[in-house]
């Protein structure tokens, strides 16, 4: 099996924020274990695909540090995009580079900064999916079973089964209310998008060139460049011309409008311990979940030493010294060394609006 990965590694991870910053983002922080998010990536990866068959797209300010966290992949595969365009054009060039070499390597998109706990089992869904995609003009997008109403992921409404492990996608949904997504747990047929999705080379680009008929030319004149000394002046030039969309709003929701029986648009429903890691809230439940740091009344301590007295539920980061709460619930507290963020694991969502205010305000030092 030809695969090729490709990890989208170019986000700021502004929810977390003040430890998540420009130069040092979520994804090369060690947030779950020794090894980075992106690091723990390419480490699941790594049984289904050599590193010289990885791709990461990422910005100028980041490529230097992915390059030493990731040394065994090839540099000319670690990837700058001179402006910040959203997951379309990045997916829609990793599929013009790979057509030209490749056009029937099945390509897959993973972002640098989930969570899954059992490998063994991702793995054995990817190549199911890629098995898939290979079959015919195929996109296979990963669902992950919920298993709670969910507001702050997107949703995969399936419909008819093509056999007992796969479902044809009906539709996407992007974060609903409580309401609905409550009524969508309880109908059985959705799931969480993962953000992971399958394609061959050739399909995919196919894809692109009919969903997105002002970009696909930039990319393909990108692509056509690779390996040249024209490659980076024509990416600088070129790609901040891309639309700046997501690939689920510019390439998926619209082939999923054609029909189930049409799309060509299948779902794997997965249960490997997904989790996106969005918030400071998300990281408190997956600590519970693991049982990492957790104390008494559900408090997760990360710090050298710590003291209770009637607190329950919060989630502090703290290494510099001795940490103690009396009397108080639900708070996240984080320290750094120029900065001590307090809010609750309910208003944690808020943090990126805080970021966005600051930079608004210029204070680079902060963001």
């Amino acid at each position: 099996m030809d695969f090729r990965p490709f990890i989208l590694a170019g986000g700021s991870g502004t929810r977390f924020w003040p430890r998540s910053r420009r130069s040092h983002p979520k994804q090369v922080l060690s947030l779950d274990g020794e090894l980075s998010m992106l690091q723990l990536t390419v480490d699941r990866l790594l049984p289904i695909a050599p590193a010289d068959r990885f791709w990461v797209i990422t910005n100028e300010e980041l490529r230097s540090t992915i390059a030493m966290q990731l040394p065994d992949i090839p540099a000319t595969q670690v990837l700058a995009e001179p402006a910040s365009r959203n997951t379309a054009p990045a997916a829609g060039l990793a599929a013009f580079l790979l057509e030209r070499e490749a056009p029937d390597a099945v390509l897959g998109i993973f972002p640098a900064d989930h969570v899954v706990q059992d490998g063994t089992r991702f793995q054995s869904v990817l190549r199911a999916g890629c098995q898939l995609a290979t079959a015919a003009e195929n996109i296979v997008v990963l669902g992950v079973l919920p298993s709670r109403p969910e507001t702050g992921y997107g949703y995969i409404e399936t419909g008819q089964k093509l056999d007992a492990a796969t479902f044809h996608v009906r539709r996407f949904t992007e974060k609903p209310n409580l309401e609905r997504a409550e009524e969508f747990v309880a109908a059985g047929n959705y799931f969480w998008n993962s953000g992971i999705f399958l394609a061959t080379a050739r399909t995919l680009a196919n894809a692109v060139r009919e969903h997105l008929p002002e970009t696909s030319p930039w990319l393909e004149k990108i692509a056509e460049t690779f390996g040249t000394d024209r490659f980076a002046p024509t990416f600088a030039e070129l790609y901040s011309q891309c639309e700046n969309i997501s690939i689920d709003y510019a390439v998926l929701e619209p082939r999923s409008a054609k029909g189930e029986n049409r799309s060509n648009l299948y779902c794997l429903p997965s249960d490997f311990g997904w989790n996106d890691l969005g918030s400071w809230a998300a990281l408190y439940d997956h600590r519970m979940t693991r049982g990492q740091n957790v104390h008494a009344k559900d408090n997760v301590i990360e710090a050298p030493a710590h003291s209770l007295q009637d607190a329950q539920g919060n989630y502090v980061h703290v290494l510099s010294k001795h940490v103690a709460l009396v009397g108080v619930e639900n708070l996240v507290v984080v320290e750094t060394d120029d900065v001590l963020l307090i809010t609750t694991r309910s208003g944690c969502q808020d943090v990126g609006k805080l970021v966005k205010r600051l930079r608004q305000e210029k204070q680079d030092k902060l963001i």
